[in-house]
């Protein structure tokens, strides 16, 4: 089987991974918008180009003749990618335009759940203008978080009390949008513990994956910027410290629930992964927001201890059947930790060489945004490299992803917290207090 790759950050290393473990040793090619050497080192074939192209995607893909598709990001998702491969005859693991708009478009998203009465949402309201956003602030105080309702790689969120000081510190955010000529979400504040729910999708039956918790501030204790991830973990039960088995079971729930609506608002299958950001709070699970494809670190946490083969998944997925499938996760805890450059995410440098060479167990190592010039690794602005710790425990984990991320030289850092006893208990008596 020929199976084509279209990514080339560490989610899609992870992939490929999951690819090449398979029994059925699929030969995979890679479609890339950078130049990853762990995914060329697993790929038969390795192309960089334009990936938010549809027509060179398909060309690239007929060229190997790809049986099957995957897509990574979400960025080929919006501009229809998928479709475009559906059109050529390649069955592809990832929505078309339409229904990607659960990640593309918060609106679309939260205008969709409550058509269909799906109790997940917070109080919101859409806007193209300033017309009403006095009013819906004046309504929620300094309870409050403005999107923007489009991509832009996880920092288009501003939360009252963290980025937003006063409602003219809003309104000014809102100004800022309406000049990008874009819509934008203000949306009630929910309190809790976030957390993520990810599903595999065959447009009718879901297979859940264990929850992670996600880590967006860049620094130690929760503090800076939001950035794409800075780190991850899940724990060896397939819950989290902080979360009850009803809180997964609506989490559960509320995926099945909505790709039920996506099939009723477009009369065909989401067929992908669905990729809830939940929020345990006092009134229940809510929805943070949706994501149309495998997170980013979240995916290393899972596909490691997928014990199933990742391509029976797959086919499953693009062939309906998902539900005839064994789908399993070993019961092992995960840490992942990201070393990205120093100045992210607001002004990363760029182009310096990093050493991975002291690292003593590869096989857990994911490379992200990075390059490769005569054998010399190079930051490439982004986050650069992740490492992934897995263990019967938590702490175990933890001092394993420790350890090997510390390894990695260059100008570059990351949070020691993830995966802590430390941080961990602070979200569990932070959830406890809620409760209580």
């Amino acid at each position: 089987m020929m199976i084509l790759l279209i990514g080339s950050g560490a989610r899609e290393h992870a992939i490929a991974r999951a690819l090449a473990r398979s029994p059925q040793k699929p030969t995979t090619v890679c479609f890339a918008s950078n130049n990853n050497p762990g995914i060329q080192e697993l790929s038969a074939y390795f192309t960089m180009g334009d990936i938010k192209n549809p027509q060179a995607v398909v060309s690239f893909a007929q060229q190997y003749g790809a049986d099957l598709a995957i897509i990574g990001p979400e960025a080929p998702l919006e501009v229809g990618v998928a479709d475009a491969l559906l059109d050529a005859g390649i069955s592809t693991v990832g929505p078309k335009k339409a229904l990607a708009q659960i990640e593309t478009s918060k609106g679309f998203t939260r205008d969709l759940l409550k058509k269909y009465n799906i109790p997940s949402c917070p109080r919101y309201r859409v806007f193209s203008s300033l017309d009403g956003v006095s009013e819906i602030l004046s309504e929620l105080g300094e309870k409050y978080v403005v999107k923007f309702d489009g991509l832009m790689g996880g920092k288009g969120v501003k939360v009252a009390g963290d980025h937003l000081l006063s409602h003219e510190d809003a309104i000014s955010y809102c100004q800022e949008m309406i000049k990008r000529g874009g819509k934008f979400v203000i949306e009630e504040k929910l309190i809790g513990q976030e957390f993520s729910l990810m599903s595999f999708s065959d447009g009718d039956h879901l297979a859940h994956m264990p929850p992670v918790q996600d880590h967006k501030r860049a620094y130690v204790g929760d503090t800076g910027p939001n950035t794409g991830g800075m780190g991850s973990y899940s724990d060896s039960n397939h819950l989290l410290p902080f979360l009850t088995e009803e809180d997964i079971v609506q989490a559960q729930e509320f995926n099945q629930a909505t790709i039920d609506a996506l099939k009723k608002e477009f009369w065909e299958g989401y067929k992908g992964i669905l990729y809830g950001g939940f929020i345990a709070t006092v009134d229940g699970v809510k929805l943070i927001e949706y994501n149309a494809r495998l997170g980013d670190p979240e995916g290393m946490n899972v596909l490691p201890l997928l014990e199933s083969d990742f391509v029976e998944v797959c086919l499953g997925i693009v062939n309906g059947n998902l539900n005839q499938k064994d789908i399993s996760f070993r019961n092992q805890a995960t840490v992942c930790k990201y070393a990205v450059p120093e100045g992210y995410p607001d002004s990363p440098v760029k182009g310096e060489p990093i050493d991975i060479s002291e690292i003593t167990e590869t096989s857990q190592l994911y490379y992200a945004s990075v390059d490769m010039q005569d054998g010399q690794l190079y930051e490439a602005g982004s986050r650069t490299v992740a490492y992934v710790g897995i263990a019967e425990t938590l702490s175990e984990a933890e001092a394993k992803a420790e350890a090997e991320i510390s390894k990695v030289r260059g100008p570059l850092f990351h949070r020691t917290d993830i995966g802590t006893e430390e941080l961990i208990q602070k979200r569990v008596e932070h959830m406890y207090k809620l409760r209580c």
